[in-house]
């Protein structure tokens, strides 16, 4: 992977943490970087999920399994820094 690919990976992360955060209501321990890091996981784990389910290139759904993903990820994120913190 070139830097252009690590940098459009990296954009896309964060529009799928920034979707996911505003789905999400209530406050986020996190800042920019913890949105982009969950946004990258749930891209990744939502997509590899969607295309598994759904089968082949479905971009949709790989795009909403994203986003619901970066949503579990971002409660789990709350869940484990509420109780520390």
């Amino acid at each position: 992977m070139d830097l252009t690919g690590i940098l459009v990976t990296c954009l896309i992360g964060l529009v799928v943490g920034a979707i996911a955060k505003l789905l999400m209501p209530g406050k986020d321990p996190g800042g920019c970087i913890i949105t982009m890091l969950l946004g990258l996981a749930g891209a990744w784990l939502g997509t590899f999920i969607g295309r598994m389910t759904f089968g082949g290139e479905n971009y949709a759904a790989g795009w909403i399994m994203s986003i619901v993903a970066a949503m579990i990820l971002l409660l789990l994120y709350r869940m484990i820094v509420g109780r520390r913190g």
